[in-house]
């Protein structure tokens, strides 16, 4: 079998026949490492590979193709660290959980993965939903559907009446008494519990919800939910599986308890001060900050009945607030993953995080650095995504005009090649 399978391929090789290649002709490169703009350079895929990277405009051989985007800037495929891919805000979203089953999530879910990928973002972290996220992260992989390569958190863990308890706002006798299995914990032995539950169902990361949160029919909207021990059995149990920790968190106190126990980032960040952002610094914890999904949910509580009256009045408190908290940590030197909370608001306009952060002061080179380089350093996964490299796996997006000048060309993505195919062109 060797033998034949060995003269079949020096056959096509005496033949000329090779596997083929695809040659990028970018006009504008940005290495997000140098955080600078290349001009005239090709870029060499093969299967779903970089091959290399080279100046000039290097010709194919027979057989080869050429994607030219001579016109356009190009760069690695975008990662957007926070988006819940099941869901889309809608002022009839909470009636919606009642009469949604699960197969009602996954079909309004495809539409969701297809325009974020074709919004440039190839990779995503899901940081919470139902276990349908899950579901159609295996089956974007396996070829099934399109979308972003995705981490998923499957269900986040809460305490009893805390952000994402999944029965909040309903009824005594719809509520139950939901337990580790649904995400809902007290204590570090159901701590321990709800995230080996969470890896057996297929989570890649777990996501605790350290205090409360501005969308779930609950009151407070900042204060923490965990005691120490909570989180630090999490913490704890997560490590001995190898998977990052998030913590949801608008209040300063939670986040504080988050920093101490080692969460690896926190997401929104929204009250947060300097002690804490101090801190930050110190213990190299990432923040992702989601400065769309807070100055959205702002807008959306201006309109009669979008949410209802408890989430309507946090919005207005917390939302708007997030940009200048980003604005310090970013000056204050803490690690910044783009994420934006897309869902909150409408998913494929997650290139407006990139506005909002130049807005208070971070070079658009960084914030495209942040969506690229580190995010692909939060995740751990820097070996195989986030630059343009030989060897790197093929995510590739371009877009007119020059993003290092006007941030708004991100809006309009022209190209996206992820794992070496091209699904927009």
């Amino acid at each position: 079998m060797n033998k034949i399978c060995l003269t079949g391929l020096a056959l096509l090789v005496s033949l000329g026949v090779h596997a083929q290649k695809t040659y990028i002709h970018a006009g504008r490169l940005i290495d997000v490492k140098a955080k600078k703009v290349l001009t005239e350079q090709t870029i060499l895929v093969e299967g779903d590979k970089i091959i290399s990277v080279s100046s000039g405009y290097s010709s194919p051989a027979e057989g080869d193709q050429i994607v030219d985007l001579k016109n356009s800037t190009v760069m690695p495929g975008l990662m957007d660290m926070h988006v819940h891919i099941e869901s889309q805000t809608s002022p009839t979203r909470y009636v919606d959980g009642f009469r949604d089953n699960e197969a009602d999530v996954a079909f309004k879910a495809l539409p969701y993965a297809q325009i974020t990928l074709m919004s440039g973002f190839t990779t995503v972290r899901d940081m919470g939903g139902s276990g349908v996220n899950i579901a159609l992260r295996n089956a974007i992989n396996n070829g099934l559907v399109v979308g972003p390569r995705i981490y998923t958190a499957g269900k986040s863990i809460a305490p009893t009446g805390g952000h994402a308890d999944p029965t909040n706002g309903v009824k005594r006798e719809l509520m139950g008494d939901p337990g580790p299995d649904q995400g809902v914990i007290n204590g570090p032995y159901d701590a321990r519990k709800a995230v080996r539950q969470a890896v057996k169902y297929g989570s890649d990361v777990i996501k605790v919800t350290a205090t409360g949160g501005v969308l779930s029919v609950a009151r407070d909207g900042s204060a923490p939910q965990f005691q120490q021990d909570e989180l630090e059995a999490v913490v704890e149990t997560a490590r001995d599986f190898g998977i990052h920790v998030a913590a949801h968190a608008h209040g300063d106190e939670g986040m504080k308890r988050a920093v101490k126990a080692g969460i690896h980032s926190i997401e929104h960040g929204t009250l947060m001060t300097e002690e804490t952002m101090d801190m930050m610094v110190k213990s190299g914890t990432w923040l992702v900050p989601t400065v769309t999904a807070g100055m959205s949910a702002a807008e959306y509580a201006k309109i009669p009945g979008y949410y209802p009256p408890v989430v309507r009045d946090k919005a207005m408190q917390i939302g708007a607030q997030i940009q200048q908290t980003f604005a310090k940590a970013y000056k204050k030197g803490v690690k910044i993953a783009f994420g934006t909370d897309a869902g909150v608001f409408p998913h494929g306009e997650n290139y407006r995080e990139f506005v909002y952060m130049t807005e208070v002061g971070m070079p658009n080179l960084e914030a495209i650095q942040s969506a690229t380089l580190n995010a692909a350093i939060l995740m751990g996964i820097e070996d195989k995504l986030g630059t343009l490299e030989a060897g790197k796996i093929a995510d590739i997006i371009a877009v007119n005009g020059n993003p290092d000048q006007d941030i708004l060309a991100m809006k309009e993505v022209i190209f996206v090649m992820k794992d070496g195919k091209v699904f927009k062109q």
